[in-house]
């Protein structure tokens, strides 16, 4: 079974994804990658021993929209990917119809334990994870210009939207806002994109 892998953090950049793909169990490329917008919002909370400062997570019940980037791989990457993003060895499919009959299925109390179906994609699946609870519930925390410019090189790349839409995206999400404005976030993203090891977040 295929599915779309809505990446809206560090895997929206396809060689940092690559990486990971190397570790799962399946190592062939996603078939696919396409910008799309999830309903929802981005917000940055809890610190990411990789990159430092917030981690990425994806509230499908708040208001707005998340810029994202779909990669088209099997249901067995897919929960590979989840598994490294939990600091596991990927060994097992995870059971993912209770997220497509329902929308969402917590997995565990993990931060990326939650499948959540964003729609579809011509008729296939569209699946990210983040973590249970609600962007209300944590503390926001600001996340590091290395993982900002990851982020925004990835959503560049999707070829969907430009440098200054993707920076004034970034710069409203929770935990970036009042911390840098647009400009300073187009700065970061403007020349190239920077990407860390395949560890997860």
């Amino acid at each position: 079974m295929d599915v779309w892998y809505a990446a809206y953090g560090a895997n929206t950049d396809s060689a940092r994804l690559a990486r990971y793909l190397l570790r799962c169990r399946d190592r062939a490329a996603p078939v696919a990658s396409r910008g799309v917008v999830l309903g929802g919002a981005l917000y940055f909370a809890t610190e990411s021993p990789v990159w430092g400062g917030g981690r990425g997570f994806y509230d499908p019940d708040a208001s707005g929209r998340v810029l994202a980037r779909a990669h088209l791989v099997t249901a067995g990457q897919f929960s590979d990917i989840a598994a490294l993003e939990m600091y596991r060895e990927p060994d097992a499919d995870l059971d993912l119809s209770g997220a497509l009959a329902a929308g969402r299925a917590e997995l565990g109390p993990g931060r990326y334990e939650t499948v959540v179906r964003a729609g579809d994609v011509d008729g296939v699946p569209l699946l990210t994870f983040t973590a249970p609870w609600a962007m209300d519930d944590v503390e926001l925390l600001a996340p590091a210009e290395a993982y900002l410019r990851c982020i925004g090189g990835g959503l560049r790349a999707a070829g969907r939207w430009g440098a200054a839409e993707v920076a004034g995206y970034l710069a409203r999400c929770p935990g970036v806002l009042g911390h840098r404005g647009a400009a300073e976030v187009l700065a970061l993203i403007g020349d190239s994109n920077t990407t860390r090891s395949g560890e997860p977040d």
